[in-house]
């Protein structure tokens, strides 16, 4: 059962990212300042000339019309793209949609009701589930795919902005009641065709061992990985992961 988009999205080419927040793209011969929704680095990729997908709003309050939902790191003149979906948002909304068609039961299966935006402690989770509490993380920072050979790299450096992480998994831990799970879900709006060295970050003693101290309490990670095409959305594999955490 696939999440289908309002409409189909339209196919582009990046001519840059100007800022965190916007891309100069090319559609149909024009250059037009198209919204990012990704704050984050975008793999080590030089996204000049990458192929994307945009989705057009028709709120006349938008200063930008277009929003950049997926990029593509084959060549840009291959035909069936396997594209990597950058829209945040978006991944809320699709792990509703599979929550709800009971697409996910093997992580989470006894409930009646999905909630959204929901506090445990003073942290505000994506959703409780039953019992469950799930946060739902979207990382673009490394993206596992096959790079086309047109596709060119740059260097980048270990991710340092840990502090928010660490705070939000402590009291992710510590807040637990009994009978009460927490899951950290890793989505993947892409197929994953191939695996990126993962580079640790500047603080990954102090990361790991918080993470450890989680999973003894009973914190989970999951991951789903997801086709996404030009009509919608559908689920590829939903893996257990909690064992990654320790090695984080």
């Amino acid at each position: 059962m696939e999440y289908t988009f309002d409409k189909v999205l339209q196919e582009a080419r990046i001519v840059k990212r100007n800022s965190q927040f916007t891309m100069n793209i090319e559609m149909d011969g024009e250059i037009i300042k198209a919204h990012c929704p990704a704050t984050t680095r975008i793999g080590d990729v030089d996204l000049a000339g990458v192929a994307c997908l945009v989705s057009k709003s028709d709120d006349p309050k938008r200063k930008l019309k277009y929003t950049v939902e997926a990029v593509s790191f084959d060549d840009p003149d291959a035909v069936d793209k396997n594209w990597v979906g950058i829209n945040l948002i978006l991944s809320n909304r699709i792990v509703e949609f599979l929550l709800n068609t009971h697409q996910l039961d093997e992580m989470v299966s006894d409930y009646d009701e999905v909630k959204r935006e929901v506090f445990l402690g003073s942290s505000k989770l994506d959703f409780l589930v039953g019992n469950t509490y799930l946060e739902v993380k979207t990382p673009l920072t490394t993206v596992n795919v096959k790079y086309g050979d047109t596709i060119k790299t740059k260097k980048v450096t270990p991710f340092s902005s840990t502090d928010r992480m660490v705070r939000h998994v402590k009291e992710l831990a510590s807040s637990l009641k009994d009978h009460e799970r927490a899951i950290l879900l890793t989505v993947q709006q892409y197929e994953e065709t191939d695996v990126k060295p993962h580079l640790h970050s500047t603080h990954y003693e102090e990361v790991k061992a918080v993470m450890s101290e989680a999973v003894a309490k009973g914190v989970e990670s999951w991951n789903i990985s997801l086709r996404f095409t030009p009509t919608g959305v559908s689920l590829l594999k939903l893996t257990n992961t909690t064992q990654d955490l320790l090695s984080y």
